[in-house]
């Protein structure tokens, strides 16, 4: 006579075909998620009616493994494979704290520094430099940075503006838009010894002091159609030197094309024998 066990009934599961899409997306996930993907293949197997065994030796896994997700997935259906949000610590730093700290950064100044460190801000109010922190990368709040910024009295701002980025966006057929300026006061720096070449495990090495030779400007024109740079190197940054890069200029560019340039202000720029060109 032979007795013949039998282990505990598996549920029954039964996948409708919204939830069987779903695994099968989660379950071709090849970057994020990994676990999630096993678990939805976890699934789709034992949906085909193979056991416990067959599921984990097909997928790499415990059987232990097996019977946890299918229970869970019958019990609680896609929710159940999804990870519970984890508890933590609970939050020491209370709101009205928080709501303190930002009022005090936006609205007032340290007595000894131009802005507020993290270092000073936390000496100030009591709490940590890492809590500082978060919160200031929480709100965006970056008092060490400023930047700049210019109103135009000109009343055709707005109209010039319109013509200016007209001509960048959307340049006329057969013409090139060039932005052009200069940088003036470039220093002309040699070493007072030659430099000692890279060699192994030993750096490119200079000297400390250096000599001086003058100054140059640099004059340039972008295309912004192609990013190509029209340059050319003067000792000086007069009117005369521009006309003579605005030759440059007209020497780079093909004849059958009309040229537009885009500049600023500057006194070298508006002089009569300039505009005539």
């Amino acid at each position: 006579m032979r007795i013949e066990t039998m282990g505990r009934p598996k549920a029954e599961l039964i996948l409708n075909e919204n939830e069987r899409e779903q695994l099968q997306s989660w379950a071709k996930r090849r970057r994020t998620s990994q676990a999630l993907a096993l678990r939805s293949r976890i699934v789709l197997q034992c949906a085909q009616r193979l056991d416990n065994k067959s599921v984990a030796q097909s997928l790499g896994v415990t059987q232990q493994t097996v019977c946890k997700w299918r229970a869970r997935f019958v019990s609680m259906r896609l929710e159940g494979l999804l990870d519970a949000p984890r508890t933590g610590k609970p939050r020491s730093i209370e709101d009205a704290a928080v709501e303190a700290l930002i009022t005090r950064t936006l609205e007032s100044k340290p007595k000894d520094a131009t802005h507020w460190s993290t270092r000073g801000m936390a000496k100030e109010t009591g709490m940590s430099q890492s809590a500082v922190s978060r919160v200031w990368r929480a709100f965006g709040l970056q008092p060490h940075r400023q930047e700049t910024f210019k109103l135009s009295t000109d009343p055709l701002f707005v109209e010039k503006v319109r013509d200016i980025v007209g001509l960048y966006l959307d340049p006329p057929v057969k013409a090139m838009v060039l932005c052009v300026d200069e940088k003036s006061q470039i220093q002309a720096l040699d070493r007072t010894q030659p430099i000692l070449p890279l060699a192994p495990g030993i750096p490119e090495r200079r000297t400390h002091d250096y000599m001086r030779h003058g100054t140059t400007t640099l004059f340039a024109a972008l295309d912004i159609a192609t990013g190509k740079v029209i340059g050319k190197l003067h000792r000086r940054h007069r009117s005369k030197e521009f006309l003579s890069f605005l030759r440059t200029i007209e020497s780079n560019v093909p004849q059958d094309l009309d040229v537009h340039l885009v500049m600023d202000n500057y006194g070298t720029h508006k002089t009569p024998a300039v505009r005539h060109w």
